[in-house]
């Protein structure tokens, strides 16, 4: 009964804070996720020490070999601000266990191994010169540390786990300055909050980190939700962050994955869906051993960055629901207030016709210059005309029309009841 007031008394006081904590979040949309660590230099998934059945100590001398270049965290900053992404969540510790940072708890530490310094201090360094919010991923799971499986069946095991696993998560919340995101993953082998002894552990990093926000994979509702691999909007009312690879076949480095990462379009349409669903975007990114961007990542998030400079009225800010229901085959809407964004998938050209709109429309314009476009109303349809022939677009082949209506738009998709 204790720890159940408790936790309510938690969940009390973050829920009067979380509006003002998260407007920044709310307001930014679209993120950086950073997965590296040893696996990189294998090159075949962030997961290989499990998957592969790596003998642990053959997998250890990787942290002795590990010499990556000085400083690259600038480059994915620098590639981050360019793509348009307003915030950044580095991986500190996989479920390698290997810790990025000079930890005090072990010497499986990039300070004390092979890189010889400090990674997580070099990319605290590189979000704020380059002014983006800075999040710190934290694997719960640990298959390193002797007790990170047999915490599962054994007390003194769970005891020494969680000591240790409160420790780092301490650590990372002390000696870095203000943190903005703490993206827990993983809660296993424990299967509960109370054997994660989450309330303890989550009240210690707001004590510390009193502006911080954090995710849900710690058995705590806390922040925002984390769909992973779809773009899944929650109807809980709830933040939420579709977390996404690059290429849908790993997060860590895998050069062999090139093949399949996304271009622009695709990255798009994903960010649409979580914008016009009032959510956000964490696309993932898997340096190479040394650091670098991966090549494939380099022109597509250039694209999407610079469609976003001209484009982001649409995407960024109080963007809110009641678009996803409006959709065409030719685009999709993201809405704010009595304004509608029509993203123009399928340029028609000279017409265009919008079917299922109840409200009546005012003004119609390209986002970009701001030139009018001329249209008529009738019954539920809205024809735009006078439309170049070619898709204005050339970054991503994808066009929005600003359109204004009289009121918060209503719209109903076809003619005929179906279902």
């Amino acid at each position: 009964m204790a720890n159940s007031k408790k936790l309510t008394a938690y969940e009390a006081a973050t829920a009067a804070t979380r509006a003002r904590r998260m407007a920044w979040w709310t307001d930014a949309r679209y993120g950086m996720f950073v997965h590296w660590g040893l696996y990189a230099q294998l090159g075949r998934n962030e997961w290989v020490l499990n998957i592969d059945c790596i003998p642990p100590r053959e997998y250890e001398t990787l942290a002795d070999t590990w010499k990556p270049k000085p400083r690259p965290m600038r480059e994915w900053a620098k590639l981050a601000v360019a793509a348009g992404m307003k915030y950044m969540v580095m991986t500190t510790k996989h479920h390698e266990g290997f810790c990025l940072w000079d930890s005090q708890l072990t010497d499986y530490n990039a300070v004390q191994r092979g890189p010889g310094r400090d990674l997580v201090a070099e990319y605290v360094d590189a979000c704020r010169e380059f002014g983006l919010k800075c999040g710190f991923y934290y694997s719960l799971m640990d298959w390193h540390h002797p007790d990170g499986i047999r915490c599962a069946t054994d007390e003194k095991a769970r005891r020494r786990f969680i000591d240790y696993t409160h420790g780092l998560v301490r650590e990372l919340m002390s000696n870095y300055g203000k943190i903005d995101i703490l993206w827990y993953d993983v809660a296993a082998p424990l299967k509960t909050a109370e054997q994660w002894e989450s309330l303890a552990m989550n009240s210690m990093v707001r004590k510390l980190q009193p502006h911080i926000l954090i995710d849900n994979r710690s058995y705590l509702e806390e922040d925002f939700s984390t769909p992973e691999g779809s773009v899944s909007p929650a109807g809980n009312g709830r933040g939420w962050e579709a977390c996404m690879t690059f290429n849908d076949v790993s997060w860590g480095y895998m050069p062999s994955a090139a093949c399949d990462a996304h271009g622009p379009r695709a990255i798009l349409k994903m960010l649409h869906t979580c914008s016009a669903n009032e959510g956000n975007l964490l696309l993932n990114i898997g340096p190479a051993p040394d650091g670098s961007v991966p090549t494939d990542a380099v022109a597509p998030l250039t694209a999407v960055g610079k469609w976003l400079k001209a484009n982001g009225e649409a995407v960024y800010g109080k963007v809110q629901r009641g678009a996803p229901g409006m959709a065409t085959a030719t685009g999709c809407f993201s809405r704010k207030g009595k304004t509608a964004y029509f993203w123009c998938r399928h340029w028609m050209g000279p017409e265009l016709v919008l079917g299922g709109f109840k409200t009546k429309l005012k003004t119609a314009s390209l986002l970009v210059g701001g030139k009018n476009v001329r249209f008529t109303q009738k019954g539920r349809q809205i024809i735009l005309t006078g439309l170049p022939k070619a898709c204005p677009d050339k970054h991503a082949g994808v066009t929005v029309i600003k359109m204004e209506f009289a009121s918060a738009p209503k719209h109903e998709f076809g003619q005929f009841k179906i279902w």
